[in-house]
């Protein structure tokens, strides 16, 4: 009874859309059930029960992502192509590979504006990843799906908060927030998962565990430093740092973690940034806001030999409020594992022993009679929130790490490992737990850096080797450009998927929203750089008679060579005149910055006159005009 209810609830895995002039039907071939119909052009929804008629084509698709709105039309965005990545607990999990926009009505005007749109949407979800899957709920935990009601579909069940999230907000959302769950099942009898059954050297023996299905959890989070801070690129390869004054932020930070010690229990933020140069800044800033929200905090400072603040520790004293359930932890983590000392990362681990133990981990097991439902044996209390600046490459790290001890605890609990035993004695197991987490440190990368995790080779064989050094030169190099001149249309199409931005419909068949505004002649500038550095490159690689005449030649190179020169140094000191902002919700330091980039180039000895200062107010009064009337139609 109970399996027959669950599957009424249950999206349907094989869908036929029905494409007419008049609708958009979708159905499911393995059931009678009624058609989903989106009318065209209204994009108004009902349930059909006849016979659909008048079809001009059918496909078969994977599913429906939505429907989204931009400036001339409404598309119906749908999953063509999904590929099956492995199973949890028997439900199979997929990967968004292919997506088509339906639009609703056909389009008797062309606009810029709208293409554009659709092309930086399609980009995102081709770069993803997104993951999906028919029968179990991927945005909660285990210990959160154990305390939820089944009898709800899937969609009221599921966690919005990891759809997609960006910077600290009024909200109390901060940027780069991720929850990692690690997850044991043990005496799994759904079979091995997709792409990889294990060897024999990596399977362990169970049996003093029983015959029922267990799982054990342990959950972490990271998340950016909950300040108002930002690194402002100006096409120098270290950004500018810029903080707002703590006070300013201390409303969304209590909101930030009223949630996470709601949804977590006992918080432990663990800070990796540097203690000396530009991110110490941001470390004091931390420090304060913990000050400011925990009760008469206490603070423990240990040093040793190769730095003077190896830890520096922040608990409440008060009494038990709310906020006096933060734990603050910072870590110098550059100083002490200088040198690929990874080991020594241990001292944190140790640090925070008390506090794994009292938070302790999840562990549950499939009820008889309803393998969908968990009984709760035991519940994680406390959650370790790591960050860097960041949040990737350090705290993938320590992240790692974390798992490795909680898998450990877990197993020795279960059982399955005595008590002088680790996970890490087992040469097969380590070095398959190493590369699970190499990978997961390259999806997340990828997700916000648009380039795999540094340090990954060390991380996935416990070594450097000239191959990983390589690979982190690149990386290094594609983020500096991505950050420097791709970032902005990527931040534009996160707030048009998002719903953070709608497109406005005024000036159709005009390119309004996405037209450089900056003057023509700072425009040219990088245009005449590669220009002239074409001229030289060729005169180096161009044969020349022994009697030709060369000087003429010289001099012009020569005269290339430094309008190149001059163009570097023009494009240098009015950097951020050349980073690709975000053009729908422009951050307000971006504007302040290129406003001032520009009054600067108004007195640039050569071209100082044709950077009219009038079209330097323009360009600032548009921008902020449009970012307004796009904030107006959210509203």
């Amino acid at each position: 009874m109970a399996s027959s209810a669950r599957a009424n609830i249950l999206p349907y895995r094989d869908i036929n859309v029905h494409v007419s002039g008049a609708h958009y039907a979708f159905t499911s071939p393995s059931h009678s059930a009624q058609s989903l119909v989106v009318e065209r052009p209204s994009g108004d929804l009902r349930m059909n029960d006849g016979p659909l008629l008048a079809s001009k084509r059918v496909s078969s698709i994977a599913g429906i992502l939505g429907i989204i709105k931009l400036k001339l039309d409404k598309y119906v965005i749908i999953i063509t192509k999904a590929e099956p990545m492995g199973r949890l607990r028997g439900h199979m999990v997929y990967r968004v590979v292919a997506t088509e926009f339906l639009p609703l009505r056909e389009r008797p005007v062309h606009d810029p504006d709208e293409d554009t749109y659709l092309t930086y949407l399609k980009a995102l979800l081709a770069n993803g990843p997104m993951y999906f899957s028919y029968s179990i709920d991927l945005t909660n935990s285990f210990q959160r799906q154990a305390e939820a009601d089944l009898t709800q579909p899937l969609w009221k069940r599921a966690d919005d908060r990891f759809f997609w999230n960006r910077g600290i907000d009024e909200h109390g959302h901060v940027s780069n927030f991720n929850e990692t769950e690690q997850i044991v099942i043990l005496n799994d009898t759904t079979g091995p998962a997709l792409g990889f059954s294990g060897s024999d050297a990596t399977k362990v023996d169970t049996a003093g565990t029983g015959s029922e299905t267990q799982i054990l959890s342990y959950v972490q989070t990271r998340g950016s430093v909950p300040v108002y801070w930002a690194e402002i690129n100006d096409l120098h390869y270290t950004p500018k740092l810029q903080i707002r004054g703590v006070d300013t932020a201390q409303n969304a930070a209590r909101r930030h973690f009223t949630e996470q010690i709601r949804t977590y229990g006992e918080n432990y933020l663990v800070n990796l940034v540097n203690q000396r140069g530009r991110e110490e800044r941001v470390k004091k800033a931390y420090e304060q806001m913990v000050r400011i929200l925990v009760s008469s905090p206490e603070e423990d400072v240990e040093a040793d030999r190769k730095t003077s603040e190896k830890f520096h520790g922040i608990e409440p004293q008060g009494e038990r409020e709310r906020m006096d359930r933060l734990h603050y932890i910072y870590f110098d983590f550059h100083n002490e594992t200088k040198g690929l000392k990874w080991h020594r990362a241990q001292l944190l681990l140790d640090q925070l022993a008390d506090g794994l133990s009292r938070g302790g981990y999840f562990r549950g097991a499939e009820m008889p009679g309803n393998v969908e439902a968990l009984e709760t044996r035991m519940k994680q209390t406390a959650v370790v929130r790591t960050n860097c600046m960041d949040c990737l490459d350090r705290t993938n790290v320590v992240q790692s790490m974390l798992g490795r001890w909680a898998l450990t605890k877990q197993l020795q609990d279960a059982g399955v490992l005595s008590q002088a035993d680790k996970v890490s004695d087992d040469a097969a197991f380590e070095h398959l737990y190493r590369n699970m987490w190499a990978d997961n440190a390259d999806v997340v990368s990828r997700s916000y850096s648009g380039t795999g995790a540094l340090k990954t080779d060390f991380t996935r064989t416990g070594n450097r080797t000239r191959m990983g050094m390589a690979q982190d030169l690149n990386n290094s190099v594609t983020r500096y450009v991505r950050n420097n001149f791709l970032d902005g249309p990527r931040q534009d199409s996160f707030d048009v998927f998002l719903g953070a931005y709608l497109p406005s419909t005024a000036g159709v068949g005009q390119a309004r929203t996405f037209v450089d505004k900056r003057p023509l002649i700072v425009q040219a500038i990088p245009y005449l750089l590669a220009a002239m550095l074409f001229i030289v490159f060729i005169f180096f690689l161009t044969p020349r008679a022994p009697e030709s005449t060369v000087w003429p030649i010289r001099l012009f190179v020569l005269l290339c060579v430094a309008v190149a020169g001059w163009s570097t140094q023009f494009m240098v000191t009015n950097g951020m005149l050349y980073v690709n902002w975000p053009k729908l919700n422009t951050p307000q330091y971006a504007l302040e910055g290129f406003s001032s980039a520009l009054a600067r180039a108004q007195k640039d000895p050569v071209l100082g006159q044709l950077v009219q200062a009038k079209r330097a107010r323009n360009v600032s009064r548009t921008n902020i005009g449009e970012m307004e009337e796009g904030k107006k139609r959210l509203d």
